[in-house]
């Protein structure tokens, strides 16, 4: 019956290979469940909710990934989406969570139109490669920064605005020598190195505690209350129900948020399943991609689950490439991943307990390393191009916005291009981004 529904021999595969690469790839994914739920903590959305929220719609994503399209891909919020969500949405325009769930429902509904309508390839073709190669970079870099604050690595200084923490306090330890770890293990090629990273981090945490160094810290990691719980918080599913009140009181902000979402979702989601598609040998001689339409449109369909049952947009993980690597091959894999996703509601306050946000800096560090490897790719040589990826990095960064690094980055780039003569060579796509972006960034429209 699996061979038949998965077409393994077609696909050079068996179960056992499939079931490896699904928990495989369930372990590179896992820091997911420590990280998210920390980050979207900081907008006001109770941690224990957005585990179970997590946990469900990732859940839920992977195995309708593998029984629709049958593509051994993981889903789960996406990071980047859930800063966008958590310091852009709701601490930098003030938005409820309630509201910011609501928007990324519409961005999502948005996103899932576009895959349908066959206007994603269209829009991917509007906007310059380095662009797109810029901005994965800078949110990888935005990443690492809110890992590292969240460490007290980073702190506030009042002269030069940040500063390096105390070292030798136990939060900002404990995150080195996760980072440390962590790095090590991506250098050696050990599967799953996020996750062991995150485990090792948490058990040496638990360590320093006990012997008194940082015990009672929030920062710290603690011996959960219970280990395992069937009380499962729910308070999150159909939050965005009440947040649409809230949300089209001020139209400016929505289309901003809107188009944030639905931008970074479209490049992140996008380029992941081409990595995916070629690696896992979906590409065929002429170019054409196997199931790359049914991937596109779970992939979008991911998004809305991830809103209703109360979580940031859900995309699909680069890490899937661990599984691809372990030598999945079909959906199956997937629905393994989605299974252990499921699974892991009951260890909600083992997690919560263990994986704070020094733990799991180091993850937000690494992954911020694996996104900025696509700099080599930029065409430094033109200055064009040089400088609106410098903007889009920095201004992300400094202003703590993903949306206004993006911004910056579109209008740099036209009014560079105008200034070499060339503006005829500027796409009425670019122009529309770029006209956007001025208003938003000088006028606040």
């Amino acid at each position: 019956m699996l061979n038949k529904l998965f077409k393994l021999d077609e696909k050079n595969t068996n179960a056992k290979t499939e079931v490896i690469a699904g928990l495989t790839t369930f372990l590179a994914m896992a820091y997911i469940l420590g990280v998210n739920p920390a980050m979207l903590a900081d907008g006001g959305m109770p941690a224990t909710g957005v585990f179970f929220a997590t946990a469900v719609a990732s859940g839920i994503a992977c195995i309708i990934m593998g029984l629709v399209a049958n593509w051994p891909v993981g889903l789960a919020p996406g990071m980047g989406l859930n800063a966008l969500f958590t310091y852009t949405i709701i601490l930098g325009m003030g938005c409820s969570w309630n509201a910011a769930l609501a928007a990324v429902v519409l961005s999502s509904i948005i996103f899932l139109i576009i895959t349908i309508s066959g206007l994603r390839e269209a829009i991917l073709n509007i906007i310059p490669l380095d662009l797109k190669l810029g901005i994965g970079a800078a949110i990888g870099f935005f990443l690492a920064f809110l890992g590292l604050k969240g460490a007290g690595i980073i702190v506030a200084d009042p002269s030069t605005f940040v500063t390096l923490g105390a070292m030798t306090s136990a939060p900002a330890l404990l995150a080195l020598i996760g980072i440390l770890i962590t790095l090590i293990f991506y250098v050696q090629k050990v599967p799953g190195a996020v996750f062991f990273g995150l485990i090792i981090t948490a058990i040496l945490g638990l360590i320093f505690t006990v012997f008194g160094f940082g015990a009672g810290d929030p920062l710290m990691p603690s011996i959960p209350a219970e280990f395992i719980s069937f009380s499962f918080d729910t308070s999150l599913v159909g939050g965005f129900l009440s947040g649409f009140g809230e949300l089209f009181s001020n139209i400016p902000n929505l289309v901003m948020m809107l188009f944030s979402l639905v931008f970074v979702t479209f490049f992140d989601t996008t380029g992941t399943l081409l990595g995916i598609a070629n690696q896992a040998g979906y590409i065929d001689e002429k170019g054409e991609i196997e199931g790359i339409e049914k991937a596109f449109l779970v992939d979008a369909l991911s998004g809305v689950i991830g809103s209703i049952c109360g979580t940031s947009t859900l995309t699909a993980y680069v890490e899937s490439a661990t599984g691809v690597g372990s030598g999945g091959r079909t959906g199956l894999a997937a629905i393994v991943t989605g299974i252990l996703f499921l699974l892991s509601v009951f260890f909600a306050p083992t997690v919560l307990a263990l994986f704070t946000s020094t733990v799991t800096a180091a993850a937000l560090v690494m992954v911020g390393v694996l996104m900025i490897m696509q700099l080599k790719d930029v065409q430094w040589d033109s200055l064009v191009v040089a400088a609106s990826v410098f903007m889009t990095i920095i201004m992300m960064v400094l202003t703590y916005s993903i949306s206004l690094g993006i911004a910056w980055g579109f209008v740099t780039y036209t009014v560079a291009t105008i200034a070499t003569g060339k503006y005829k060579e500027i796409s009425w796509g670019i122009w529309v981004l770029a006209i956007v972006f001025f208003l938003y960034l000088f006028f606040g429209l």
